[in-house]
């Protein structure tokens, strides 16, 4: 059973009930925004800090790739013990633990310690990231299943993932732009610092608000989960976990690549405001998701736009100027967002009962274990073999999250879902 078989009390067909910002609260959404900047900070933030502290690109990029093997490792079952425990407990802990463990790798990358324990501590940060994103989709289609009528529901969820996409999108575009106007204003090690503090502060604002005490119906009495732990590794969640890896490979080679495709005509400092032209397009475009007909099914959804997103990539075969790589990244941003939102909602659908918030942090760590290995992969390959190489890295992860919406398709029974 899935949150798509929710077990309220129905309501008339013409009472929509009160909508999700009146039950969430504004202030719910500000905190949820900006609770979820530092996790976008980290990955740059580390790169930055080792790169000018070790003299490394090498090494900047292993570390970077660390965070995103301790997100892997670590994220789904704190997921796991958030659904368990619930958020508040483990959001508090994670919020003290990250910021703490965020100061300390800054001390061991500007001491004498050996790579390794680098390495260590950078996979200690992704580790203890407090996955704000995943965990703020649970809670709100928590409320949206329990608290709303049954008819507004699947409207309601997918412009909330709409919304939800869009955030993420914006901090991702925002996070390595505040990351640079941090190291350059003040120091490289400037941003890893502000990051512990948003986090102890914001995160534990989220940690706090009423919101953390959303429980499920769904759950026994005890608060165990009445689905079972297999449900987590059906095929058809886990090719929705296959489909957002790949959107964050395209992350992490796209910013890598096109970083990489700047500096070339010495100008590197543009390669964020170009990437954010795909940002600010894909933002957009993941907010209209919430006004496609229903005809448009989500499995469509899914093989259309990861196919413009393919298409966008397949451009860079032909780019030599700025102009023509600004081109491609605004087609790549109409096909990315929806994207996006289209995987966030087929994971909700597909969610086991009471186990939302596992689920939401497994995609949530694929897009980061995606991006940091991509940008580890792109920046090894555009320094040792160059540029043109490493644009094709974008070509292959858009290649898996189109691959992974026709798997999808034929797993998805209904012409409709």
């Amino acid at each position: 059973m899935t949150h798509a078989e929710p077990q309220i009390q129905p309501h008339p067909p013409t009472d929509d009930g009160p909508g999700l910002l009146r039950i969430a609260g504004l202030p719910y959404f500000v905190i949820a925004f900006v609770a979820r900047l530092p996790f976008a900070m980290m990955v740059v933030g580390v790169l930055t800090v080792v790169v000018s502290a070790r003299g490394s690109l090498s090494l900047g990029g292993l570390t970077s790739a660390a965070v995103g093997l301790g997100t892997a490792c670590f994220g789904p079952l704190l997921g796991a013990a958030a659904d368990r425990f619930g958020q508040r407990a483990v959001l508090l802990a994670l919020a003290i633990a990250n910021g703490a463990t965020l100061v300390l790798f800054t001390l061991v990358v500007y001491g004498d310690s050996a790579e390794a324990l680098v390495l260590v501590s950078a996979f200690g940060i992704g580790a203890t990231a407090p996955q704000v994103a995943p965990m703020s989709r649970s809670r709100l289609v928590t409320m949206i299943t329990d608290r709303m009528p049954e008819h507004v529901r699947g409207r309601t969820v997918s412009g909330t993932m709409a919304y939800e996409s869009a955030a993420d999108e914006t901090v991702f575009v925002f996070g390595p732009f505040i990351v640079g106007i941090l190291a350059s204003a003040l120091a490289p090690w400037a941003p890893l610092v502000g990051a512990a503090v948003l986090t102890v502060v914001f995160v534990g604002a989220f940690a706090l608000h009423p919101s953390a005490r959303t429980v499920s119906a769904h759950r026994d009495g005890d608060g165990r989960a009445p689905s079972s732990v297999s449900e987590l590794f059906s095929p058809r969640l886990l090719v929705v976990v296959l489909g957002i890896l790949g959107v964050g490979m395209f992350f992490g080679t796209m910013l890598t690549s096109l970083t990489s495709f700047m500096t070339d005509r010495g100008a590197s400092e543009q390669a964020g405001l170009l990437y954010g032209v795909m940002g600010v397009g894909s933002a957009i475009l993941a907010l209209g998701v919430a006004w496609l007909p229903a005809r448009f099914s989500l499995r469509a959804r899914w093989l259309v736009f990861s196919g413009v997103l393919l298409a966008g990539t397949l451009l860079l075969l032909l780019v030599d100027t700025p102009a023509t790589m600004m081109v491609a990244l605004g087609i790549m941003g109409i096909g990315i967002g929806p994207t996006l939102v289209t995987q966030y909602s087929f994971g909700a659908a597909r969610s086991p009962l009471g186990r939302s918030a596992t689920v939401m942090t497994m995609l949530g760590s694929g897009i980061v274990v995606g991006q940091s290995l991509g940008a580890a992969v792109a920046g090894e390959i555009a320094e040792s073999l160059g540029t043109g190489t490493a644009l094709l890295l974008p070509i292959v992860a858009a290649g898996v999250a189109f691959t992974a919406g026709l798997v999808n398709w034929r797993l998805t029974a209904s012409p409709l879902a």
